[in-house]
């Protein structure tokens, strides 16, 4: 748990090796934290994502981070929420094993997450921290690769659910 920490604000303004993207599955500019991204990298980031083509969901694909604190963007495309009928957990989780995984292939020492899939895309915000929290201190624990995760969290709400989870 000392290298998690929780952040309330704006992931664009990170100073970390890599921030994460809640991209879409086709890597074009969109809403909430995704958009944010998108106006503070530039149109340069776009340029990137259109020659890298799609992503499916669960996966991740990396860019430069442009106008970016952090220098790389790690995007990555989590479940829209249909219930927990069709495999959304897994979805989930695997968004953040990737990350993790590609971060650890690059040598990023710190990256920050939002809360993937929790906003337009409607997962539950518990069940999300939940699965974020799991597999970030599981894949924590089987390497000293990354020195730091932040939780870059947009809201109070959020927020707090995360803290519920016993971090501070």
């Amino acid at each position: 748990m000392a290298r998690v920490r929780l952040v309330e604000g704006d992931i664009t303004r990170q100073a970390v090796d890599a921030i994460v993207n809640a991209a879409n599955a086709a890597l074009k500019a969109g809403g909430g934290v995704d958009g944010a991204i998108h106006r503070a990298a530039g149109p340069e980031l776009q340029r990137e994502l259109d020659g890298i083509g799609g992503c499916q969901t669960g996966d991740c694909r990396l860019s430069r981070g442009y106008r970016l604190p952090a220098p790389w963007i790690i995007h990555c495309v989590g479940p829209v929420w249909r219930g927990g009928l069709f495999d959304e957990d897994r979805l989930l989780e695997s968004c953040y094993r990737s990350a993790l995984a590609l971060a650890r292939r690059e040598g990023f020492r710190s990256l920050a997450f939002p809360a993937i899939s929790t906003g337009i895309y409607g997962f539950p915000k518990r069940r999300a921290a939940e699965i974020a929290a799991a597999a970030v201190l599981d894949e924590l624990a089987r390497s000293d690769a990354i020195a730091e995760v932040r939780f870059v969290l947009f809201d109070a709400e959020t927020t707090a659910t995360y803290r519920s989870l016993g971090f501070g």
